[in-house]
């Protein structure tokens, strides 16, 4: 889409005559749908959520005539789909953050590494091998490799992450005590 075209007075007429042939009514589909994508894309994490409502709001105005006539179903699922591609635009050139700077408090980073490890030994070795497998690889090997371990444990994947949690929950809580135990 060219980033110049601009939603005009005629094409925002064309696009509430679509949306419904009583103004009044179309008004409120317009509203309604312009609230539902910024929910939307709040939900999504996009801070921008109100521009890519505005950017998916000019896209379907812009299309309005090549699909006006074909066009069949509520035109708010139309809007949705487009959020969809808009919403994948927006994860592709959302810049990524930078990496938090290290801590200086080296003292404080090996105090809990040592907890971390009290901790870990404290486990059932079941539940340590658990954790740590569960924890390993990113993204797409990430998910393949849970599939696999909830197989080899004869359990659902989400069973799988209830049990993970768990294990995860108990770490931390023994983690901060140990830390706070050592800093007494």
């Amino acid at each position: 889409m060219r980033k110049d075209w601009v939603l005009t007075p005629e094409s925002f007429e064309k696009l509430l005559a679509w949306l419904d042939k009583d103004r009044e009514q179309a008004g409120q589909k317009y509203e309604d749908i312009r609230r539902r994508l910024i929910k939307i894309f709040t939900c999504r994490g996009c801070y921008e959520a109100e521009d890519r409502t505005d950017e998916t709001i000019d896209r379907v105005s812009k299309k309005l005539d090549e699909i006006r006539d074909t066009y069949t179903g509520e035109p708010a699922r139309y809007f949705f789909g487009v959020a969809n591609k808009v919403h994948l635009e927006y994860l592709r050139r959302k810049p990524v953050p930078p990496p938090q700077p290290p801590r200086e408090d080296t003292e404080q980073i090996e105090r809990e590494y040592q907890c971390l490890e009290r901790c870990m030994d404290r486990l059932t070795p079941d539940n340590r091998i658990l954790v740590l497998q569960y924890y390993e690889e990113e993204k797409r090997a990430k998910i393949d490799h849970r599939k696999r371990l909830a197989d080899q444990l004869g359990i659902a994947l989400n069973a799988l992450r209830i049990r993970a949690h768990r294990i995860r929950t108990s770490l931390e809580q023994c983690v901060q005590k140990c830390v706070h135990e050592a800093a007494a």
